[in-house]
């Protein structure tokens, strides 16, 4: 059964909400408040991935939006490494209520935190006592593990999510099962790398290399959408199209991404859908170059055109052999 979150209409009186929220702001805030990874208790594990594909940006928009709302607007902590986001002030508003249900249920969600930091973050707001207690006593459970105060915890220890996706290492390992799982990642990211570096020999090494060519590559795609009629103010659909460059199994993304749209050119259909219907169908075709893309069209090209002209128009009756033309007949 899917569930279904109320959002209070005072939301929109909030000065905060009203004055120093974009559009785009509101929009996630909202996305962030009601998308169904959300709990009972405001805290939840997400990816900026699947926000991405929920929302429709690309990664690199939901993590400058997640950077304004845990540094600029300071309502959310994310951390990279649980993938878990917590809203700083879900308790005023959404545990007010009592009950033994409704205790057991946010006992059962509390259990499965693994940062049990964003637990003392998000109890502060909490106004009822009994629900405050709660949370309060798995914030003890922490101090007696880790011996430490949480409640001295930096309030502007964020948990940003590092641009190269990388765990951040100043957040503390907590025990030696982290340590290990850190070590695992390391080795299936350089293995992956391998991978990826094997298949195309002309990736680079170095990471501010890599970025600069990103940074081009984004570039050439929306110089060249801006200049080719595809929509000059349409965001949107540019961020959408990013996101090939990243979350695609292309070799070649960029030039496959022009080509695809030079095609949409050709064809008078400058729309992200006709785009992003031609990459679809190079993907389930396993066309993952352009030289795959040009070979296979120069197949399909190659049959005879001939034989379709000869079949097109019907031969009509054949003339006697012993027909002699007259050209002065009835003229008498």
């Amino acid at each position: 059964m899917a569930k279904f979150r109320m959002v209070r209409t005072d939301f929109w009186k909030n000065p905060l909400v009203s004055e120093e929220m974009t559009p785009e702001d509101k929009f996630f805030c909202l996305y962030l408040l009601t998308n169904p990874q959300t709990t009972q208790i405001g805290i939840y594990k997400i990816t900026k991935k699947q926000m991405a594909f929920d929302l429709g940006y690309s990664i690199e928009s939901v993590h400058s939006l997640m950077d304004r709302f845990i540094v600029h607007h300071n309502l959310i902590r994310y951390n990279p490494e649980t993938r878990e986001l917590a809203i700083k002030n879900w308790g005023k508003y959404n545990l007010d209520k009592g009950g033994k249900p409704f205790m057991d249920c946010i006992s059962s969600e509390l259990k499965d935190v693994e940062d049990l930091s964003l637990i003392q973050y998000v109890s502060k707001a909490i106004q009822k006592q009994e629900i405050r207690s709660l949370f309060e006593s798995f914030c003890e459970q922490e101090e007696l593990v880790f011996g430490k105060e949480v409640s001295g915890q930096d309030e502007n220890d964020t948990y940003l999510e590092p641009e190269c996706g990388e765990l951040d290492d100043t957040l503390t390992h907590r025990d030696t099962r982290r340590g290990q799982k850190e070590e695992e990642n390391k080795k299936d990211n350089k293995k992956e790398k391998q991978q990826q570096e094997a298949f195309n020999p002309n990736i680079k090494k170095n990471p501010d290399t890599e970025n600069n060519q990103k940074e081009v590559d984004v570039k050439e795609i929306i110089e060249f959408w801006d200049n080719n009629g595809f929509g000059f103010s349409n965001m949107n659909a540019k961020e959408q199209l990013l996101v090939w460059l990243d979350d695609s199994s292309f070799l070649q993304p960029k030039e496959v991404i022009l080509k695809a749209m030079n095609i949409a050119c050709a064809n008078n259909k400058r729309r992200l859908s006709y785009v992003v219907g031609i990459l679809k169908n190079w993907v389930n075709d396993s066309l993952l170059t352009v030289e795959e893309i040009d070979s296979f069209y120069e197949s399909q090209n190659s049959v005879p055109k001939h034989r379709q002209s000869t079949e097109s128009f019907p031969a009509g009756r054949a003339i006697p052999g012993g027909f002699v033309l007259d050209l002065t007949a009835g003229e008498e």
